[in-house]
């Protein structure tokens, strides 16, 4: 799940796009469990915004948004709403 990479700190922070992404596959992979599959575990691909072989850093992909100037981070929206998942789940 990428996001086209040109985007400022506030743009990339609020990934609706991927909340919405993960939202979804979330939901049809605890479908297929309640069905029987065995599922171990889940974790999102990427935690960071990295360097992708064909696109270079033109993309945006993780749950972090990192300002590749000084290589600071900060979490996205995503990062929260998986913190939130996880500690509903938790309970």
């Amino acid at each position: 799940m990428d996001d086209p990479g040109n985007v400022t700190l506030s743009q990339g922070l609020r990934d609706t796009t991927r909340i919405k992404f993960y939202r979804s596959y979330l939901t049809q992979l605890k479908k297929a469990v309640d069905e029987g599959a065995n599922v171990a575990g889940y974790f999102a691909w990427s935690l960071l915004d990295n360097f992708e072989w064909r696109l270079g850093y033109t993309s945006r992909f993780g749950i972090v948004y990192v300002d590749f100037h000084n290589l600071k981070r900060y979490p996205k929206l995503s990062a929260y709403w998986f913190q939130k998942l996880l500690q509903r789940n938790k309970q």
